[in-house]
């Protein structure tokens, strides 16, 4: 599987791009999962694929579109109360659990309800239930299908559904993502930035550039990819590693930006600068960019405000060592590119799935740290055992990726060298639910929500 980490040296009127290879290979999947492709989940994360040696690169036309037909046809027809949208599907976290279980006894797969949480897009209002030893999730709903890119999204707005299987990982690893949030990062390492520098302050032209090309890559070496906050072997890392690798190819220019999305290349913004090598090396990171939750005075209701993703840029300053020190201020160019990327993010969430996929973790993730920190499972008299603990439900397993092989590729820009690499996603969790506001205007959700008139585990 190849996924591409993006390094650049400009000089002599040519600019350089270096990019990463991973290679990640595929686990078999749980026997609870038997029914759920592995071809979906391994193969088709974020616009790349997997082949059968384990190589990931992005995912051509063709090969999209046979993950596409067989996505097709194993999804059943999606219910039709379930299919209408609305701005408020509640779900009952204990009647889920009910739902698994029903399957799990019965020996047949989990109804595609289950697996896609009933097609819920976005988590607006949290609320425990204790008369019903209960926690509800509601939020904006639809009916879901396959896009053009193999991706379950709603029928009608396009955005990712959210997926039983990542928020088993948000549950169930949230006390780890307090040390330290969840984030991934692909890096070079200092020994190989150290080796680059050795090598590219001996070149005054690019000489041969398939000789100069290889040579680079040799210095430079296996690049570092780590996962910090929830298993590397999860879906949920997946989508971390896969929205990163988007966000670098955009950057980059290796792909334009989809239609409707206004967002240059960070490379196209670039213009030509004095010849000679830059230590100043700007990196880009995904973060939430979340209001304070709202809660009320029993801290049973909660509003999620303001969900989206912002792009955080800095420059760092690479020694003579190799080694990357951040120095707090950001390059202009590099901040006018994050702040047109987080201006664009809601088209780019529906254009490239990926970024929408990441954004559910978001709300995923501070669910799950909300459920600790503030004792919800306790102040609703239940402890959700199938969804917090593995033994029934065990979750989706991949081979984690743990370095890169450094590719690089050659385009006339200006007279100077630029590095520009490092990134990732980071998802501080835990910091975000330390901000609140307390408010009594949640009442009419609460009483809507209790309003229940069904006898499943979701309504409208």
């Amino acid at each position: 599987m190849r996924i591409q980490a993006v390094v650049g040296f400009r000089w002599a009127g040519t600019l350089l791009i270096l990019m990463a290879s991973l290679a990640v290979g595929l686990l078999p999947s749980s026997p609870v999962w038997a029914q759920v492709n592995d071809d979906y989940y391994g193969r088709a994360v974020g616009g790349v694929s997997i082949d059968p040696e384990g190589v990931l690169r992005s995912a051509k036309v063709d090969a999209t579109g046979q993950l596409r037909q067989m996505l097709l046809k194993q999804l059943a027809q999606v219910p039709q109360d379930l299919a209408q949208a609305t701005e408020l599907r509640k779900i009952s976290l204990k009647g889920l659990e009910a739902a698994i279980q029903q399957a799990l006894q019965a020996g047949k797969p989990l109804p595609d309800e289950v697996k896609y949480l009933a097609g819920l897009q976005q988590i607006r209002y949290v609320l425990v239930d204790p008369e019903h030893q209960d926690i509800i999730l509601a939020g904006p709903a639809e009916g879901w299908k396959v896009d053009d890119q193999g991706f379950l999204v709603g029928v009608t707005s396009g955005r990712p559904v959210m997926l039983l299987d990542d928020l088993l990982v948000a549950l169930r690893t949230a006390q780890q993502a307090a040390q330290g949030g969840i984030s991934c990062s692909i890096d070079p390492t200092p020994q190989g930035l150290q080796q680059l520098q050795a090598y590219v302050n001996t070149l005054d032209t690019i000489g041969q550039p398939e000789v100069t090309i290889r040579n680079i890559e040799k210095a430079l070496g296996p690049q570092q990819i780590t996962v910090h906050g929830v298993p590397a072997d999860s879906h949920f890392a997946r989508v971390l590693v896969a929205a990163d690798y988007r966000m670098k190819r955009l950057a980059m220019g290796f792909d334009p930006a989809p239609k409707g999305v206004k967002l240059p290349s960070y490379l196209g913004m670039l213009s030509a600068g004095p010849k000679g090598m830059s230590s100043m090396t700007p990196r880009w990171w995904l973060a939430p960019n979340y209001q304070p939750l709202v809660r009320d005075e029993e801290g049973v209701t909660w509003e999620f405000r303001g969900g989206s993703v912002k792009a955080m840029t800095e420059e760092d300053f690479l020694t003579s060592t190799g080694q990357r020190q951040h120095t707090g201020r950001a390059n202009p160019l590099a901040q006018k590119w994050a702040d047109m990327m987080t201006s664009q993010y809601d088209r780019l969430a529906v254009a490239e799935p990926i970024f929408g996929q990441l954004r559910n973790c978001m709300d995923l993730a501070i669910l799950g740290a909300m459920m600790v920190q503030y004792r919800l499972p306790e102040k609703a008299g239940y402890s959700f055992p199938v969804l917090l603990e593995g033994n029934q439900v065990p979750m989706l397993k991949f081979a984690p990726p743990k370095q890169t092989e450094t590719i690089a590729s050659v385009m006339k820009k200006g007279r100077s060298w630029v590095i520009t690499a490092s990134g990732g996603v980071q998802i501080p969790s835990w910091q975000i639910i330390q901000k609140t506001e307390k408010s009594d205007s949640l009442s009419s959700v609460r009483a809507q929500a209790a309003a229940k008139k069904s006898s499943t585990w979701w309504w409208n």
